[in-house]
């Protein structure tokens, strides 16, 4: 499962650094902002042919993981 996260690249030189699929110009947002519109898994990947179904699980992953941190309360 881990590995999934193997799919999402950082490169400062593209995407201004944002978090990409698999080093193409895919962000990660981008996947996100699709579920949000509501589409479903099928439906992204028949928009984004490039994309696979782990991509899809992978950017889910990631922002689960970027979000899973503690907050701090004054």
């Amino acid at each position: 499962m881990s590995d999934l996260l193997g799919r999402i690249t950082v490169n400062p030189k593209q995407c201004g650094g944002r978090p990409c699929i698999r080093g193409m110009r895919i962000r990660v947002s981008d996947v996100l902002d699709l579920f949000v519109a509501g589409l479903s898994a099928e439906q992204i990947l028949e928009e984004m042919p490039d994309l696979e179904a782990d991509d899809l699980k992978a950017a889910l992953m990631y922002a689960s993981r970027k979000l899973n941190h503690p907050v701090l309360v004054a």
